[in-house]
């Protein structure tokens, strides 16, 4: 057996067995997905018809399915936790728990202060962070292929002189690479 299949297994067991959070290695996931890549190759490079490709198949379901168990298991136990209150042991988290776990408590933390100044009965000011993403008004100077950007839209494919409103993150990675230059608008 692979030792990352050995971890993954007794992850998943001790989260199943237990009520809190249960410890595990900041790189767990990126383990995890190295892991499945690997079983993915391989199995590639195999008859499909051959013993070792239909026990490749067997147990790259079998961790998926752990994988999927593991980390709702562990996503319900942050969420519980932060909405009731109770303080999680970054420790215990992944990388990619703490990013959520922040994101998350920050968002609780936004509720709370709304619902503390509904109460005062002070006019609500939210943070610019809060509002939509602005967009920036480009030109492109040198082809493009079609993008997806920052909100998951796609745009594109564009041609040298076309001009495109795009979210502020994607527009400024092309002005930085030259592929396109901002459009000012007289108002």
């Amino acid at each position: 057996m692979n030792k990352v299949y050995n971890e993954l297994y007794k992850a998943w067991k001790q989260e199943k067995d237990n009520v809190k959070l249960q410890p595990l290695q900041k790189d767990f996931f990126t383990k995890l997905s190295a892991y499945v890549k690997s079983l993915k190759e391989e199995q590639r490079m195999l008859d499909e018809k051959s013993t070792r490709a239909r026990l490749l198949l067997t147990e790259h379901n079998h961790v998926r399915r752990l994988i999927s168990e593991l980390i709702q298991v562990r996503r319900m136990k942050i969420l519980n936790g932060i909405l009731e209150g109770h303080s999680i042991p970054i420790e215990d988290c992944t990388s990619e728990e703490e990013k959520m776990h922040s994101t998350i408590a920050s968002i609780i933390e936004t509720y709370d202060g709304i619902l503390k100044i509904i109460i005062e009965g002070k006019e609500i000011k939210l943070k610019a962070s809060a509002e939509k993403p602005k967009k920036i008004l480009v030109r492109f100077i040198h082809p493009l292929p079609a993008i997806v950007g920052i909100d998951m839209k796609s745009y594109g494919p564009f041609k040298p002189e076309d001009i495109a409103l795009l979210p502020t993150e994607n527009a400024e990675a092309l002005l930085k690479q030259r592929a396109a230059v901002s459009v000012d608008i007289e108002k």
